[in-house]
């Protein structure tokens, strides 16, 4: 991604809200009873404060829980470095937190290496049998449960939408990182999406950062008619993206809203926000004395389309009002 748009990311930052006050007991009493706040600590590999961990925060609001009373919640960003997530870990249990809430599938795996005691609250991050999070959704078994986004389900869709936006749309790169094992288990479900729908699908494997802004950088408008992002950000690679898209006026599918607002074309994925509010409902839970390894992991129930209309015009593209109709939001 561009000095620039770092720049601008950096001063929305919070750089790390945590807590002064002694740490409380997780015990079965009603938050007005406490003598000192939960202290709860977001760990995310993303670029600074998250819409999943505003939705933790209102919905704790909702259940009646109130901020630096009965709750404090700390965040630590790692700026798209997965590597840095085990340290942010760490870092957030030495701090005496009660409990984490993670982001994503290497926050979720980073905090569940660092701790088998402190409960763990996943919001997204894929299959979280899978990737070993949990034993099942009805009992998760360890310290971890959550929401989970069924971003595996939402691919083929999410290929489906980028075909209705676009309509001339052939041939589709999708680049992506060949160490992460997540988004090499889609590749069977993006290209029987693509041979359904008529696509061509340009696969890109790549190893490193350097290579994956080589790849991307040397592409042509002439080569391809759209770029897919993978789910994570791993090698910078969604931030890649976004700068050859504008810059040879190519559309771009990204999976989260957050990247459509720094210029991407479209995103369609779970409401991070619903995701993270769905999630205060189980950290309630935990709260009030149960266990993770007896609380069902839940899935999410709201999916947005969100579209830039500004990066559409800059394209020359004329979304089909079809499409627009069912957009969720349109950021102008």
């Amino acid at each position: 991604m561009s000095g620039e748009v770092k720049k601008i990311m950096r001063q929305c930052f919070i750089l790390f809200l945590l807590l002064t006050l002694s740490v409380s007991r997780m015990c079965a009493v009603d938050a007005a009873e406490r003598a000192a706040p939960v202290r709860i600590g977001v760990l995310t590999e993303g670029f600074g404060p998250t819409t999943g961990a505003v939705g933790l925060r209102d919905g704790l609001k909702t259940l009646a829980y109130r901020e630096n009373k009965d709750f404090v919640i700390g965040v630590r960003f790692t700026q798209g470095d997965a590597s840095a997530l085990p340290a942010a870990a760490r870092e957030l249990l030495q701090r005496g937190v009660d409990l984490l809430f993670t982001e994503g599938r290497s926050a979720a795996r980073a905090a569940q290496m660092e701790t088998k005691k402190v409960p763990i609250v996943f919001a997204g991050g894929g299959d979280p049998v899978g990737l070993g999070l949990i034993q099942s959704f009805a009992r998760p078994g360890g310290n971890v449960t959550g929401v989970t986004d069924l971003d595996l389900e939402l691919g083929p869709k999410r290929l489906e939408i980028f075909k209705e936006m676009i309509p001339g749309l052939k041939r589709v790169l999708f680049a992506y990182d060949t160490g992460d094992p997540y988004t090499v288990s889609q590749l069977d479900r993006y290209r029987e999406a693509a041979r359904r729908l008529g696509l061509t699908l340009i696969e890109r494997p790549v190893r490193t950062q350097s290579e994956a802004r080589l790849v991307l950088g040397s592409v042509k408008k002439s080569q391809v008619d759209g770029l897919l992002s993978p789910r994570f950000l791993s090698l910078n690679i969604p931030g890649f993206i976004i700068e050859t898209g504008l810059r040879q006026s190519i559309p771009t599918m990204l999976h989260t809203s957050y990247f459509v607002e720094q210029g991407g074309l479209a995103s369609y994925a779970a409401n991070l926000y619903e995701v993270g509010r769905h999630a205060a409902r189980l950290v309630d839970r935990i709260i009030k004395g149960a266990r993770p390894a007896d609380i069902p992991v839940e899935q999410a129930t709201r999916f947005e389309l969100v579209i830039n209309m500004k990066t559409a015009r800059a394209l020359g593209l004329t979304i089909p009002p079809s499409v627009l109709q069912r957009a969720d939001r349109l950021i102008e």
